[in-house]
């Protein structure tokens, strides 16, 4: 996004240098990366950056309003609701697609949001191999809040591992070792401490929880949790198998279950301000917009895009059986602001945040990218480009350090 920076970048861009940036990618943990990675990094003017900035700060605003957890207690499914709910989420990702407004200025606006994490670990670790491979200067950086690697890190440890013991806290997913984001898991452990362990490796005694390790017993504290529930919903007797992590347990959330509900689609109809896209929910629209055409139908409680109604009919609207579970979205278009060689390029950029206990309120610090020239920006829809896929933003700062 900044032209000067961009040309100089594509000038110098070669096939065997991507081939290297993968090789170092795919060779620091034993996981295989199992998306595809963009051939560059976004780099972002100061103008943009303080626009991302200022979007982010109007959402959060609403998150941490006092009847936030009354507005949103609809939003957690019966049967996923966790017990031992705490006050605040550790980690917020506010997804903002980069379009162009009346005036043509390059703005962002609000996707989608999600009150879990996301590759806190990796996106750190994809900056430092996109500059070294590259040859980047070193205060290109793609953290926030005056954030340096060392500190980025310090902080992390501070979210999810707090005041316990690194082997006390384990990173848990359903499946670990077949998850896309598995790398993002080994690297996380290997900076945190982190042991990383999946859903069926808890074992309870009691009311506590523990996972075995070279035959002893390790109790466990916290669980820096990275299941959705939304992959174990096909097997309804699940929990008749293995340990039901809803019931009340002697251990914390980081972050708690009931989040990822709590911020999502749901919180959209309750976010004002030029970076959010008009919301809705269903039950409550007061007549069938006339430009349709312009809107999104997106069901609540659906994961990675299932169920999404891009080109919107009236009868689509009349036919849904639980309009209270849907919304309305005004829909967002991308501008393709990335130069590749070969054409223009979409953008979406994921601001994430970090909220360790003791803080008032979360610390956006650091980021996520990701490139289309598809109809959106999923990965179905880019398999066959390059030029597309996961990257980082990167801005200009003084304060960042090697």
């Amino acid at each position: 996004m900044i032209p000067s920076t961009r040309q100089s970048f594509n000038q110098n861009f070669s096939e065997e240098k991507y081939q290297q940036f993968l090789k170092k990618l795919n060779t620091t943990t034993s996981a295989k990366i199992d998306f595809r990675v963009a051939e560059t990094p976004v780099f972002l003017t100061d103008d943009f950056k303080d626009k991302l900035i200022n979007a982010g700060d109007e959402i959060i605003q609403t998150i941490l309003q006092p009847d936030f957890k009354h507005l949103t207690e609809r939003s957690i499914p019966d049967k996923w609701r966790v017990a031992n709910e705490n006050g605040h989420p550790h980690f917020i990702a506010l997804d903002f697609g980069v379009c162009k407004d009346s005036q043509g200025d390059i703005v962002p606006k609000l996707i989608e949001l999600q009150g879990f994490p996301s590759l806190y670990g990796f996106q750190s670790f994809l900056s430092d191999t996109y500059k070294e491979t590259y040859g980047l200067d070193d205060n290109w950086s793609p953290y926030f809040s005056g954030l340096d690697r060392d500190s980025y890190f310090d902080l992390l440890k501070k979210t999810i591992i707090g005041p316990y013991q690194p082997d006390e806290v384990v990173l848990m997913d359903v499946n670990v070792l077949n998850q896309k984001t598995l790398i993002d898991f080994l690297i996380t452990e290997k900076l945190i401490g982190t042991p990383v362990v999946s859903l069926n490796d808890l074992k309870q005694d009691g009311t506590k929880l523990y996972y075995e390790l070279n035959g002893e017993k390790k109790f466990i504290k916290r669980i820096y949790n990275r299941l959705i529930f939304d992959e174990i919903d096909n097997d309804p007797e699940i929990f008749n198998k293995i340990v039901d992590i809803r019931q009340p347990l002697d251990v914390e959330w980081i972050t708690h279950p009931n989040w990822f509900y709590r911020i999502s689609k749901f919180t959209m109809p309750f976010l004002k301000g030029d970076y959010i896209p008009k919301t809705q929910f269903l039950h409550q629209l007061d007549h069938i917009p006339a430009d349709l055409e312009n809107y999104v139908l997106k069901p609540l409680f659906s994961f990675a895009g299932q169920g999404v109604i891009i080109d919107v009919t009236e009868n689509d609207i009349t036919n849904i059986i639980d309009p209270e579970n849907w919304i309305l979205q005004e829909k967002v278009s991308y501008e393709p602001v990335i130069q590749a060689p070969d054409g223009g390029v979409k953008m979406e950029i994921r601001l994430l945040y970090l909220w360790p206990n003791g803080n008032e309120k979360p610390v956006l610090a650091i980021n996520l990218a990701r490139l289309s020239r598809g109809k959106t920006i999923g990965v179905r829809y880019n398999c066959d480009f390059d030029w597309v896929g996961g990257t980082v933003a990167l801005a200009k700062s003084k304060t960042y350090t090697k």
